[in-house]
């Protein structure tokens, strides 16, 4: 195998287990066991923890990016392609009853660490921000585009999070047809179609 495609399964296995136990609890052990490496040839492509864990930001960083432009290309208005990272949460619900947000659980580990790459793991959200505040002006919110960005980001990790912990598949549906409501509620009227006579 190529050493650029055991670098990428090593950092792909890394990804899904610092989503589902955790950064910290995560050994160069554990990494190797799942790509089939030994301890020897791995440290040949990773040195530290920390340099997988700059790896996977990267990585997750790409997927954003991919995600955010997935969304704009198929969007028609900036509110369907707001819904669709509203829906995600619906899309995603079994990992994230599992395990969380995979950006926000990963913020939160690192935060709680004081690790040097806490600020890193914070511009995947800044990702989501940015573009959520884009289409927010595209619909003619551009004094408060970005609280209203972040209003959403808020109430989108809020589900994740009680999701994690009551892994409630109802109370995801619910809370994410009440963010399309507010969504509506926001959008501008469509210019009415009706004709009318002159009296």
């Amino acid at each position: 195998m190529r050493a650029s495609e055991t670098r990428r399964q090593i950092v792909e296995v890394a990804d899904r287990l610092f989503y589902e136990i955790g950064y910290e609890a995560t050994s160069f052990a554990d990494i190797a066991r799942d790509v089939g490496l030994s301890r020897g040839n791995f440290y040949y492509h990773f040195k530290t923890k920390d340099e997988i864990l700059d790896a996977v930001i990267e990585r997750r960083a790409a997927t954003v990016h991919a995600l955010l432009d997935t969304w704009e290309d198929a969007g028609e208005s900036p509110s369907d392609r707001i819904r669709s990272f509203v829906r995600i949460l619906v899309e995603n619900r079994t990992k994230i009853m599992a395990h969380g947000c995979p950006v926000g659980t990963l913020c939160a580990e690192l935060s709680k660490l004081q690790h040097a790459a806490r600020d890193d793991a914070a511009r995947l959200f800044a990702l989501f921000r940015t573009w959520l505040a884009r289409q927010f002006v595209a619909l003619g919110h551009e004094g408060e585009a970005d609280a209203l960005a972040l209003h959403l980001l808020m109430r989108s990790q809020g589900v994740a999070a009680l999701a994690t912990a009551f892994r409630d598949e109802d109370f995801i549906r619910r809370e994410v047809a009440d963010m399309e409501a507010w969504l509506e509620a926001r959008c501008p009227a469509a210019p009415s179609t009706v004709s009318h006579r002159p009296d």
